[in-house]
């Protein structure tokens, strides 16, 4: 157990010992000047150590007061800067929105911005993972990619995703015939590798048609944005995501020399039952609709 005088009385000293002046130290405490001088004759007694030299118009501080008074503005301010804190991040308002790594970078970080502007008091958290995080603790709802069976989870459908064949204009690719001189890029599909809609080059030559290209060769990467990095780098055709390249597609930064598109998963907006009133998760689920809504 502490044996410490009544923080009242160190409070008020602490003012009068800053201010050098009982008034100073009132008015600024809002008291009297002798409740203050009482507070300090009561912290002086209860020490055994006298703190202020006094004289008809100024205090001084002595020897005692001068070592205490630093220890006790520094605890102070150290008390004020914890207390702000704390006020600050009960305030804080942070909607937690969690996505795969690749549909972050590509979709959801450039956007970010237009979340604060539509919810100006409130912070968006993006957290990228390839892998569910927990709905109920560490994210208010996610954009996840896959069949759209998501147990004991609210699961609301975006869009399906859709692939074909995209590379820099550079390559001029234009028929199908230009794939056997082109270098292919391929990306592993991870934990929905072996599903149908896991989509690699194999199954888009043959709704194609197209024979004698070597649907394994190329460039393998073992995630999907070194992939796409690498086509947007020329480095040959992708079999990409479209919404993953969109932007570039529409600037003409890539191309899709091909019509032929697959269907593939799909994204949805998941959430936690539990979840559901809460304002953080309404507001995404705003947002996002909002973001990715079809166009009229």
């Amino acid at each position: 157990m502490r044996k410490l005088p009544a923080l009242s009385a160190l409070r008020v000293f602490e003012a009068a010992a800053r201010r050098l002046s009982f008034k100073a130290a009132a008015d600024e405490l809002n008291v009297t000047p002798t409740a203050v001088s009482h507070q300090i004759r009561h912290l002086e007694e209860s020490t055994g150590v006298k703190l202020f030299e006094r004289s008809a118009r100024k205090v001084a501080l002595t020897a005692a007061g001068q070592q205490l008074f630093p220890v006790l503005r520094d605890g102070f301010d150290s008390f004020e800067r914890a207390l702000e804190a704390l006020q600050r991040s009960r305030s804080q308002k942070v909607a937690t929105l969690s996505s795969t790594l690749a549909f972050m970078a590509r979709q959801l970080a450039p956007r970010a911005a237009s979340f604060t502007e539509a919810y100006p008091d409130w912070s968006l958290r993006l957290d990228s993972s390839n892998r569910p995080v927990d709905l109920e603790t560490d994210a208010d709802a996610a954009i996840r990619y896959g069949d759209g069976r998501y147990p004991g989870l609210i699961a609301e459908p975006l869009f399906q995703d859709r692939f074909a064949p995209v590379c820099s204009p550079a390559l001029n690719i234009r028929t199908p015939a230009d794939l056997k001189k082109a270098t292919l890029i391929h990306f592993a599909w991870g934990p929905l590798r072996g599903d149908a809609r896991a989509l690699g080059w194999r199954q888009w030559l043959d709704a194609a048609q197209v024979k004698g290209v070597d649907a394994g060769a190329g460039l393998s990467f073992t995630e999907e944005l070194h992939a796409v990095q690498a086509t947007l780098a020329g480095q040959g055709v992708g079999l990409l995501s479209l919404t993953l390249v969109q932007q570039e597609l529409a600037a003409g930064v890539l191309v899709q020399p091909f019509a032929l598109e697959l269907g593939s998963f799909s994204y949805d907006f998941v959430y936690s039952p539990r979840a559901a009133g809460r304002p953080s998760t309404m507001l995404l689920k705003e947002w996002v609709a909002a973001q990715f809504r079809p166009p009229a």
